[in-house]
């Protein structure tokens, strides 16, 4: 009876034992997928900042160009002389 005694708790402390190691590589794993999760955010953070600062300089420099442009099409009319009609036209 003894040695059913003992074979029961060295099964239950391998059992133990296993259970333990499983859960900690479970717990690892979800360490490292957060970990992961969090750097893919920083990064994504970093690259729509980035992404948002590009966007606005290029709207600022559409707007210059638009008012550049306005500018001289505003010079070229204003440059322009009355056509001559011929006599007796």
């Amino acid at each position: 009876m003894s040695d059913n005694i003992r074979d029961r708790a060295a099964a239950r402390t391998k059992a133990q034992r296993q259970f333990a190691a499983s859960e900690q590589r479970a717990l690892t794993f979800k360490e490292e997928q957060e970990k992961e999760r969090a750097e893919r955010d920083a990064k994504n953070a970093r690259l729509r900042t980035l992404r948002l600062a590009k966007e606005a300089q290029d709207r600022e420099q559409a707007a210059k160009q638009a008012e550049e442009l306005a500018t001289v099409k505003s010079a070229q009319v204003a440059s322009r002389r009355p056509r001559k009609t011929r006599p007796g036209t």
